[in-house]
C-alpha cells in the first residue's frame, strides 16, 4: 500500500492540557510517526505518516 503522509491544522478550543500527549499515544498505537506542535495563533499542528 505504501507511506502515507497527513497534515492537519487544529482550530478552536483544545480540551485539557494532555492534547499533544494523547495524539501522540494514539499514533503509535496505529503505527503512525509523526509530530504535533502548538502553533503561535493558539492552533495545533500535526503531521502524522505511516502504512
Amino acid at each position: 500500500m505504501g507511506q502515507k503522509r497527513i497534515h492537519l491544522v487544529v482550530r478552536g478550543r483544545v480540551q485539557g492540557v494532555y492534547f499533544r500527549a494523547t495524539a501522540q499515544r494514539e499514533a503509535r498505537q496505529h503505527g503512525l510517526s509523526g509530530w504535533v506542535k502548538n502553533r503561535p495563533d493558539g492552533s495545533v499542528e500535526i503531521v502524522a505518516e505511516g502504512e
